[in-house]
Order: structure tokens, then C-alpha cells, then sequence
């Protein structure tokens, strides 16, 4: 039996259910002491973070403040990839290492982002609530134009990491034809490349997956929406930084954009005052495209790795910092 006080103090910050809670509690016999903590439950994340060595990320930003007031940390270890919610700066200067881990959720993504696809395609929304209002067969004969397939249709792909190269083979074996961005050549992959402009101008459904970093914050604006082919859907299973939502509203509201699936959004969690859940023709899901019982599985085999290598003095996976 290991000591409590040798056992390395964890924070995860977020809810855990009652399976992963168990799976996290027997840890204890590996040396680690996993407290969970949900994101809302600021009072217990204060107290935890004063004795944390390890905080386990996900989405509520890691700020210098944040840093400041947890002496003992050592690790922020995001649970996924995108670092853009943890100031990189502020942990550099502390001497607390960050790492991420690629590749964890990217299945888990690539079916929602093929699932927001298919969603906007076939109007599920409307289906759904028109079926449980008992009018499924009373709907407006003139919303038959709206339904389509992926088969046949043109899908690019902004950013061609992890994620897109679990979903291009998918869409190539539906039927999809499949162009990509990508800032390096990408030799051998499913899909033809293409300039973002060229993109945007020849695809039905656009999917974005790119980091948010200065170069690419609204890299869906008015403009770019102005190129896309009239009536395109537009998905993000990325970051909410990434489009211009203002410019996006207006178009899904003009029909400038037939539809839209999204994950994610400017500004999180999204307030229920938001003008896209007012639009008919938006499915959205509340930035759990990453969430899967697998997804927390190869997250949690990285993240004890990780602890095990810091308490060894050895490197770590995937550091970033």
C-alpha cells in the first residue's frame, strides 16, 4: 500500500462519471491521487490547486492567475491538443511544463465532424422536433429541395492533421470527393490539395481544422464566406475563433450558407442567447466532439505516462512547454 502523502496530487478539471470516477480512484495504486474537480466548482478548484502538482486540462482556460495560485504544480497536461486555452508565457516563467497529447481524440472528432455533416445535410434538427410535435409528415413540401447526400458532393478540408486524416478516407469510401489546405506538402493522402481561396470556391461542405493562433482567428470571415459556393455547409469541430460568428449569422439567415454544424464557438460555454440557436438551420453540439469513453481511455494512458515520467525526471510526452 502506498503512503497518501507519497501519492502525486492530480486535479482533473472537470466531471468525471461514475465509470471513469472509479477508474480514476483505483490510480491510487500506482502512486497517484486523482481529485475531480467540475469546471463550475471554483471554490474546490482554489483549494485543490494549493496542493496540485498535475492539473489535467480540458476547457476552462489556465490562466497566469490561475498559475500563480498553485505553488506545487509542476504539469498542465491538456487532455486533447489545442493549447491555445493555457497562457504558455505565464507557465514558462513558473517552470511548469505543458504537454498535450495528439491523436487522442482524433476518431472521436472525425465521426462528430462526419456526424454535423450529415446532421446539416438531412435537417435532423428540424426532423427531430417536427417528429416529436407529432407532425413528422406535416412538414413544408418546398424544405424536400433542402435534403441532400454526401455522396457526390464536394468536401474540403481546411488543415489536414489528425483529425482530417481519419476523416478523408471516410468521406472517399461515402463517395465524397475530398480537396484539402495544408501549410506542408502531404504526399500519398486521400484528397487533392488546394489554396484556401480555391477551397472555399469548389466545395459543398467546408470542415475546419486548424489551431486558433493569431494567423488564423476568423479565417472564416465575411470575405471568405462571400467566396464560398452559395448555399455551402459550413462545419467546425476546431476552435469557435476560427469564424467570424457575427458574419456567419448573417449569412445562414440571408441563405448566403445553407447550413451549419458546429462544436464549438467565440465564446464558451455558448449562452443560450446566442443569435445561431435561434436558426433553423444550425446543429449544434456543445464542444464534446472529443468525448468518447474511448477518447478518455487513450487520454488517461498518456496522462498517467506522463506523471509517471515526471516523478522519474524523465521527458515527457508531447511537451509543448
Amino acid at each position: 500500500m502506498i503512503a497518501a502523502s507519497s501519492l502525486m496530487q492530480i486535479v482533473l478539471h472537470y466531471a468525471a462519471g461514475p465509470e471513469f470516477a472509479t477508474r480514476l480512484s483505483g490510480l491510487a495504486r500506482q502512486g497517484l491521487s486523482v481529485s475531480v474537480c467540475p469546471i463550475s466548482d471554483w471554490g474546490r478548484f482554489d483549494e485543490l490547486m494549493a496542493d496540485a502538482e498535475v492539473l489535467w486540462h480540458l476547457l476552462e482556460p489556465v490562466t497566469a492567475t490561475t498559475l500563480a495560485a498553485a505553488p506545487r504544480l509542476r504539469l498542465v497536461q491538456k487532455i486533447g491538443v489545442g493549447v491555445n486555452t493555457i497562457d504558455l508565457d505565464a507557465a514558462q516563467r513558473q517552470g511548469v511544463a505543458v504537454c498535450n497529447m495528439p491523436g487522442t481524440n482524433s476518431q472521436a472528432v472525425a465521426e462528430m465532424t462526419l456526424l454535423l455533416m450529415l446532421g446539416a445535410l438531412r435537417m435532423v434538427v428540424n426532423l427531430d422536433a417536427s417528429t416529436r410535435a407529432g407532425r413528422g409528415w406535416e412538414r413544408p413540401p418546398a424544405l424536400q429541395d433542402r435534403y441532400g447526400e454526401l455522396r457526390g458532393r464536394t468536401v474540403g478540408l481546411v488543415g489536414y492533421g489528425a483529425v482530417p486524416r481519419c476523416l478523408a478516407p471516410i468521406l472517399h469510401a461515402i463517395g465524397a470527393r475530398v480537396l484539402f489546405t495544408s501549410r506542408s506538402p502531404r504526399p500519398g493522402v486521400v484528397g487533392e490539395p488546394r489554396s484556401l481561396k480555391d477551397l472555399l470556391a469548389e466545395s459543398d461542405i467546408v470542415s475546419l481544422h486548424l489551431p486558433l493562433a493569431p494567423d488564423t482567428e476568423r479565417v472564416i470571415d465575411a470575405d471568405a464566406i462571400e467566396g464560398m459556393r452559395p448555399g455551402a455547409i459550413l462545419v467546425n469541430t476546431a476552435r469557435g475563433g476560427l469564424v467570424d460568428e457575427p458574419a456567419l449569422v448573417a449569412a445562414l439567415r440571408s441563405g448566403r450558407i445553407g447550413a451549419a454544424g458546429l462544436d464549438v464557438f467565440s465564446t464558451e460555454p455558448a449562452a443560450s442567447a446566442n443569435p445561431l440557436f435561434e436558426l433553423d438551420n444550425v446543429i449544434v453540439s456543445p464542444h464534446l466532439a472529443w468525448l468518447t469513453r474511448e477518447t478518455l481511455e487513450r487520454s488517461l494512458v498518456v496522462a498517467v505516462e506522463n506523471c509517471r515520467r515526471l516523478a522519474a525526471g524523465a521527458e515527457l510526452l508531447h511537451r509543448v512547454v
